[in-house]
């Protein structure tokens, strides 16, 4: 099966609330733990290798950063919550540009929460699910390096999720994804594609 690519363009980039661009593209972000794999995904999604900045150290994307993509949406890399290495003072900073853009935008179409497949959900991912669903927006957790555990796990922690959020309303699914081995990058495409041309309506829940 051919690989999906897509022309993928940096826009712009955003450091504090009110900055966000005025344009007219849906969006898609992407948010998740300090080092959860997110920019690994985001590179794997789009095909390219730097598209993203990936690095060793923890919290190294401090602002919103938005690439158009294909001319028709804008996937949205967002600052890592947890653990930054600039200390609280960084945290609370882009923790309020989070919050305001999540809150906020009405572009916004779908947001991807990234949780490390190999460990149980922090408390801030749990608060991320619940500032999404107070929001009403629509949301898709990502569980990521599933290359690195077995099929079983990943199974186990697939049902653990659904039974988290078994009685949200704005979670789309749970999604299996690895960078490494392509796992899930179809169905993530497939449903990005469905959220960004707004016929997201009825959302299929597979089980939640």
């Amino acid at each position: 099966m051919k690989k999906d690519i897509f022309n993928a363009e940096f826009l712009t980039t955003v450091a504090v609330p009110g900055q966000f661009p005025g344009h007219k593209y849906p969006e898609v972000s992407f948010s998740g733990r300090s080092n959860v794999g997110k920019s690994s995904l985001i590179n794997s999604i789009a095909a390219r290798k730097k598209l993203a900045y990936t690095s060793a150290t923890p919290g190294k994307t401090e602002t919103l950063n938005f690439f158009l993509i294909d001319s028709s949406w804008c996937l949205v890399d967002m600052p890592g919550y947890g653990f930054v290495a600039k200390g609280q003072q960084y945290r609370e900073k882009w923790a309020t540009l989070n919050l305001s853009y999540l809150t906020t935008r009405t572009n916004l179409n779908l947001a991807c929460i990234l949780i490390d497949s190999r460990h149980d959900p922090m408390p801030q991912d749990i608060a991320m699910i619940e500032t999404l669903e107070n929001a009403g927006k629509a949301y898709l957790i990502v569980l990521t390096k599933c290359d690195k555990i077995k099929e079983g796990v990943i199974n186990a922690r697939t049902n653990q999720l659904r039974g988290l959020v078994a009685q949200c309303q704005h979670c789309v699914d749970i999604l299996p994804y690895s960078s490494v081995s392509g796992k899930g990058r179809n169905e993530l495409i497939g449903i990005i594609k469905r959220f960004v041309r707004g016929d997201q309506q009825p959302i299929e829940r597979v089980n939640l």
